[in-house]
């Protein structure tokens, strides 16, 4: 666990670089939650990557935020080293009151996007995979935020239409393609995509960790 000016990152077992130079196979989800229920004062923002075999068998995290990181990898490290599992996580139960916390702490909620990766209710591909495949003529990508976020800020080549507005307008989607859907930090996207499997679209991919994730990695490369 490290401090960096008012901001702290923490991280437990292995992370991505490791296991890729060691030829293990590993799926990784990451999500956007708080540190507390957002409806009492002062919830600060926290990011949180999960590290997993296609079994649900752990094999790392990384957490950065402003507080609260080092109590969710303290919780993650502990079930690593008592051999839990991803489906294990979504079933802990945490200390919670809303200065605390959420009802679903954001270890619980990491277990469920998990859970919903490896049970096949939907399918994600990361920011580095999407700036390569994003130059093929065979894929759309789907930005379903709200038309302004859309204008400030998008990945190129993207179309736009709004959650709310999906329904009424999947004629203007091509189903003989693969669509990637995204926005802000992966919710709203994820929802797109149960949108659209439900009417039928059987190619849907959602971007891991939304178009937060994906801009920071713009700025790495």
């Amino acid at each position: 666990v490290l401090k960096i000016f008012d901001m702290t990152m923490a991280m437990t077992g292995a992370n991505e670089r490791l296991l890729t130079s060691e030829n293990i196979d590993f799926q990784s989800i990451i999500i956007h939650a708080h540190d507390h229920a957002t409806y009492y004062p002062d919830a600060n923002p926290l990011t949180l990557k999960l590290l997993f075999t296609q079994t649900g068998k752990l094999l790392g995290a990384q957490a950065f935020g402003y507080s609260g990181v080092e109590k969710r990898i303290d919780v993650i490290a502990a079930a690593l080293r008592t051999g839990k599992n991803i489906y294990d996580l979504q079933e802990l139960e945490l200390a919670y009151a809303p200065p605390y916390s959420s009802a679903k702490d954001p270890v619980n909620i990491a277990g469920f996007v998990a859970g919903n990766v490896l049970d096949g209710f939907y399918k994600t591909v990361n920011a580095a995979e999407l700036i390569i495949i994003n130059q093929s003529e065979q894929i759309q990508v789907l930005d379903v935020r709200d038309v302004e976020e859309h204008q400030e800020a998008r990945i190129e080549g993207s179309i736009n239409i709004p959650l709310n507005n999906l329904r009424k307008r999947l004629d203007e989607l091509d189903r003989e393609k693969d669509i990637i859907t995204y926005c802000s930090v992966g919710l709203r996207s994820y929802l797109a995509t149960r949108i659209l499997a439900q009417n039928g679209f059987d190619r849907v991919r959602n971007l891991n960790g939304g178009f937060r994730i994906y801009q920071a990695y713009l700025n790495e490369i």
